[in-house]
């Protein structure tokens, strides 16, 4: 299953209505809030899709609280339903005052999920105005093979505090992906797959002369079709940065491409 976003046609058409309830500023993202990821992708089995929208001209009480719901539905190829929820309720508070709010949805790829394209549709209802804005897109998913997926970042090294790709000098972040469509050795039954990151400034020049690597090649369980990674990106100054991840599968001698995602980090002055 995957979770996806768009506007529908009739939206995009129309010009927005004073007191419209809109869901603007739509984009995929590395993980929750996370680096912009390309809208052209295609996902591999196992993968995640994160998209990070704004739900604007939600009612706000006298405290700064709205109420609204969101639920979705996933279609296959042929129209078939393959998932769908029912409405959530949900909350947040406006701290800083205004009418938007930032939201997200998301959804996992099993690494069994078929080739094909799929269409993911989402309504948003504001609960004070019964106000509704519905979205839709169709993505695709490859058929199975040896890559890095559900890349995001977080605050901690269990990948439970998620954290954008954007922090302050003297933070650090960890760098969590996975490894799926890879071999396993005949005699061992374990992979054997090398990874590295490396990361560019903002002129493309690498900031350290070699890559950060990484390898999972033992106590991997027989039934695991996704093997979890991650490395640690210490932010010891400010300025622009891109990661870029790559893996090879040495079993298969095989090369995942290279996955690349923006980090900015802050000056504390």
């Amino acid at each position: 299953m995957l979770a996806t976003l768009a506007f529908l046609s009739a939206l995009s058409a129309l010009p927005a209505q004073e007191g419209q309830l809109r869901l603007t500023n739509e984009r995929p993202t590395y993980g929750i809030m996370g680096a912009p990821r390309p809208a052209t992708d295609k996902y591999l089995p196992g993968d995640a899709y994160f998209l990070t929208f704004d739900i604007e001209n939600l009612k706000v009480d006298d405290t700064g609280k709205v109420i609204y719901t969101m639920s979705m539905e996933l279609l296959d190829s042929k129209n078939k339903p393959q998932f769908k929820s029912e409405p959530q309720k949900l909350e947040m508070t406006s701290s800083l005052g205004g009418n938007r709010v930032p939201a997200f949805a998301h959804a996992i790829l099993s690494t069994d999920t078929a080739e094909g394209e799929y269409t993911l549709h989402l309504t948003v209802e504001d609960r004070a105005t019964q106000k509704k804005a519905e979205l839709t897109r169709k993505f695709d998913v490859v058929k199975k093979d040896f890559g890095l997926v559900r890349v995001n970042t977080s605050y901690d090294g269990e990948g439970r505090l998620p954290a954008p790709a954007v922090a302050v000098a003297g933070q650090s972040l960890w760098v969590n992906f996975a490894a799926v469509g890879y071999d396993r050795d005949k005699k061992t039954k374990q992979p054997d797959i090398a990874v590295e990151m490396r990361v560019l400034d903002e002129n493309g020049k690498p900031t350290v002369e070699k890559p950060f690597p990484g390898s999972v090649s033992d106590n991997v369980p027989e039934n695991w079709s996704l093997v979890p990674m991650q490395f640690m990106l210490t932010l010891n100054r400010p300025g622009k940065f891109t990661v870029e991840l790559k893996a090879t599968d040495k079993v298969a001698n095989k090369k995942s491409p290279t996955l690349k995602f923006p980090v900015t980090v802050l000056d504390t002055n």
